[in-house]
């Protein structure tokens, strides 16, 4: 067996799938016929947006290790995407409880397996051009997750434009590591800037945050558990019944009792010292949050669907 694909073997996946897709509503409904959250909604081609994440996510991880985690009254959309799917590969949320609590009921899951294995997490409503050439920069980023295994390493788009609607990463030093790439340190997250500032990052070689990274399954928990000592504490409790019969009715009577949580805002933006961010350069990506960016996305690269008429407008 080849050494690439040995890695494969060793390394899981993460798809975040559970969300609302509230604000691409008004364009995936004119899509669909339907309200289906955007990642169920076919925008491009003939496959749903996390059907493409998730034959992206397979350049660089076997299909069985990658878990995809839902919410339960999406059913009627998620499971003709994942019919074909091993039953344990697909994690069902009672109710959507935001980021934070879906990555940490999809790692406490993983560590039941390969508690110490390396892990890449992926949203399901992203635009990639290149998806190989994206992939290589997770390839990049899980080994150096193997020599440096402290590390959780985000993806940080290069942009081609001040966007105001991005979360931004501003480098700091890099990080020494014997590899063909570079990695550098966070030295910090802007959320949603000013257009005035969004100009001055670009100009400074900031980085769009696409909320891809690669990490060890320790390395995260540990980030959430002291980001958010009550959520890791509740999840703890039911720990034991993952993975069994009890699980779906333990997991149901956790979910009432908890808030809604953000990785972004409540882990990440803690900053801890072992954040990187992995620059990936020449290629086209978008996340696919607004009508107006999908549009934008799709005009840039030549196709005009019918549902895209300029003529019947749609919020931004």
């Amino acid at each position: 067996m080849r050494l690439v694909e040995v890695a494969k073997l060793e390394r899981w996946g993460l798809i975040l799938a559970g969300g609302e897709g509230a604000r691409l509503r008004p364009l995936t409904v004119r899509i669909a016929g339907d309200d289906r959250p955007k990642q169920f909604c076919t925008i491009l081609g003939n496959r749903s947006l996390l059907d493409r994440t998730r034959m992206r996510a397979a350049l660089s991880i076997a299909p069985d290790r990658i878990l995809t985690i839902v919410t339960r009254t999406h059913e009627r959309f998620y499971q003709p995407c994942l019919a074909r799917a091993p039953s344990r590969s697909v994690i069902v949320q009672p109710e959507n409880r935001g980021t934070a609590t879906a990555i940490l009921y999809g790692l406490l899951r993983i560590s039941r397996t390969a508690p110490t294995a390396p892990v890449a997490l992926f949203p399901s409503d992203h635009y990639v051009s290149d998806e190989a050439h994206f992939m290589r920069h997770v390839d990049a980023a899980f080994q150096a997750v193997q020599a440096r295994p402290e590390l959780v390493i985000l993806l940080g788009v290069s942009p081609d434009s001040p966007e105001v609607e991005y979360g931004w990463i501003e480098p700091a030093d890099p990080v020494p590591l014997n590899q063909a790439f570079t990695l550098y340190r966070v030295h910090r997250f802007w959320e949603k800037p000013t257009s005035a500032l969004a100009e001055s990052l670009w100009s400074l070689g900031c980085l769009w945050n696409s909320f891809v990274m690669v990490a060890s399954v320790p390395t995260l928990l540990s980030l959430i558990r002291q980001a958010l000592p009550s959520l890791s504490q509740a999840f703890a409790k039911v720990q034991s019944q993952l993975d069994t019969p009890g699980e779906a009715k333990a997991v149901e009577a956790l979910y009432a009792g908890i808030p809604s949580t953000n990785f972004s805002k409540q882990v990440l933006a803690s900053r801890p010292a072992n954040l990187a961010v992995l620059p990936v350069r020449n290629v086209l990506w978008s996340d696919w949050g607004t009508p107006h960016r999908v549009i934008a996305t799709l005009a840039r690269i030549g196709i005009q669907p019918k549902w895209a008429d300029p003529a019947t407008a749609l919020p931004a």
